[in-house]
């Protein structure tokens, strides 16, 4: 590495300061049982020391892990990459990335730079982190670099949501001379399938094809795009050329991708040659939640109770949210008594779907009932935003008023936008505008951005309390925010149409013509 680059690193990632005088008080045990094998281990060499980081990262316990590092740095000075790869993973699982960032300096003076493993270890831990420019920084100082590290790269891209970017990385990784693996076309696969890629997905395949790639490896993702782009032909002949390389997670795939696109037939074909397992079914029940496909729906949860797999609590969940999205409250509740192990899914799940279905009283007394449970099943984030949509729908304002205090008074949670905007909305339906802005400067000076969800609930309460200046206020954030979803312009467009500002709708609309616009309608489906 140049000595420019070592002084960008020393500004920017300070030498780490390590305390060892206590041991970190989540997990003493852990601490412990790190303790002993460094003080005990009558061959205390580096070898032996990365294997019990690397157990311990194996066995999911970063704060022992971190626990021992602190240890070997304060006593040794032979690091390697086999002692950072491990402990770069644990940075991964805890939080504040100024840990990380401490490691990476420390990693600069200890490792060299031809050290892939450790290097793809610290891309993967900055993505985590959400700091993608950091990865991408650390794959740009990279001097060699191999398939691994541009695998790395395209995953962290997917991960973030930059599909366009994994393609394009890819593009680039190909004008190098980088020869590609599996892995890599298994990533640029799932980009095309989120980006409705067809062309750029054939064009993989045909590498897949061409250059004798084991087309089993890639088959499950494969049927995965073409039944996501809505070719099921194309995954039905995959499926049929692999007759001696069919295992369960192959199956498992086409299975959902036949019911997601309603080739019932085939699906059950399968599920009929193979011995059902909980995630086949898993697979089956969600697409069919999706489709609103209560028949098929019911047969496959016959098939779970044939085969005794309905006291599965992951199967009990989706089978729940089936019934629901179908419809059927009476037929989830009933399933929901019967879970025999409910986790906070299970509960969160059957609270939402009394909410979604209007019962907002049934689902804050199941909340309720949750919480008499104590300290066995704690609510998460998701389950007080269900509590939350359900007092919005219902008019619950005292109940989510409640629910809203709780996330950080009891919980500690922080509350995010979508937490803000549920209740915003619920303010704003009760026509307390003054509440509703209090609670927006509140959450700005909490230092969370306002999302478009955010800025919408508060252009609804405007217009309900006919509130003119900071409507339009709220209207041109909300514009700025995303002025190319039709969705947006028409409400922004019914705000200043309800003060009688027809000028401005009429700009709207003509601005939706220029661009092409066109809003969804609003459709229901019926399976018969």
């Amino acid at each position: 590495m140049s000595k420019s680059c070592r002084l960008y690193h020393s500004l920017h990632y300070p030498a780490p300061v390590i305390s060892v005088s206590k041991p970190p008080a989540q997990n003493h045990l852990s601490y412990l049982h790190s303790h002993y094998p460094f003080d005990e281990s009558p061959q205390r060499n580096i070898r032996t020391l990365n294997s019990l980081l690397a157990s311990y990262f194996r066995n999911e316990d970063p704060l022992a892990l971190w626990a021992l590092f602190q240890q070997i740095h304060s006593t040794r000075t032979d690091l390697n990459g086999y002692t950072f790869t491990p402990v770069l993973g644990a940075c991964s699982a805890l939080p504040n990335s100024r840990r990380g960032m401490q490691v990476h300096a420390l990693m600069i003076k200890s490792v060299s730079e031809t050290e892939t493993v450790p290097k793809t270890a610290l891309m993967d831990m900055y993505s985590k982190y959400g700091l993608m420019e950091k990865s991408v920084q650390v794959f740009d100082e990279m001097g060699f670099k191999d398939v691994v590290i541009w695998n790395a790269l395209l995953s962290n891209f997917i991960r973030h949501g930059k599909f366009k970017k994994a393609l394009e990385g890819f593009e680039e990784m190909r004008r190098e001379g980088v020869e590609f693996s599996e892995f890599t076309l298994c990533s640029l696969l799932k980009a095309c399938t989120y980006l409705k890629a067809l062309r750029q997905g054939i064009q993989i395949h045909g590498l897949v094809v061409v250059r004798g790639r084991d087309l089993v490896v890639l088959s499950t993702t494969l049927i995965e795009f073409y039944s996501n782009i809505g070719l099921i032909g194309e995954a039905i002949k995959i499926f049929e050329n692999l007759s001696s390389g069919r295992d369960n997670v192959i199956c498992n795939s086409f299975i959902a991708a036949c019911v997601r696109n309603r080739r019932h037939n085939e699906a059950l074909s399968i599920m009929s040659t193979m011995r059902p397992n909980v995630v086949s079914l898993t697979s089956a029940i969600t697409a069919c939640a999706g489709n609103s496909d209560l028949w098929t729906g019911k047969q496959i949860h016959c098939v779970a109770t044939r085969f005794g797999l309905v006291n599965d609590t992951q199967l009990c969940n989706v089978l729940l949210d089936m019934y629901a999205k179908c419809g059927k409250i009476s037929a989830a509740c009933l399933l929901f008594d019967r879970i025999p192990q409910k986790d906070v899914v299970s509960w969160t799940s059957m609270i939402d779907a009394y909410g979604s279905h209007g019962f907002g009283f049934e689902s804050v007394e199941l909340f309720k009932r949750m919480e008499a449970v104590g300290n066995i099943i704690l609510p998460n984030e998701v389950t007080l935003l269900a509590v939350l949509s359900a007092c919005s729908h219902s008019g619950l304002v005292d109940e989510g008023s409640r629910c809203f205090h709780l996330l950080r008074a009891k919980y500690g949670f922080t509350p995010g936008p979508e937490h803000y905007a549920c209740y915003i909305d619920i303010l704003g339906r009760a026509g307390h505008i003054e509440e509703v802005w209090s609670l927006y400067h509140e959450m700005v000076k909490s230092g969370t951005k306002p999302s478009g969800a955010v800025w919408a609930a508060l252009l609804n309460a405007c217009a309900h309390s006919n509130d003119v200046s900071r409507g339009n206020f709220a209207a041109k954030q909300l514009f700025a925010l995303d002025s190319d979803k039709p969705g947006i312009i028409v409400l922004i467009s019914n705000f200043y149409a309800a003060i009688g500002k027809w000028q401005v709708v009429d700009q709207l609309r003509s601005t939706m013509k220029r661009k092409g616009l066109v809003k969804d309608i609003g459709s229901s489906c019926v399976t018969l």
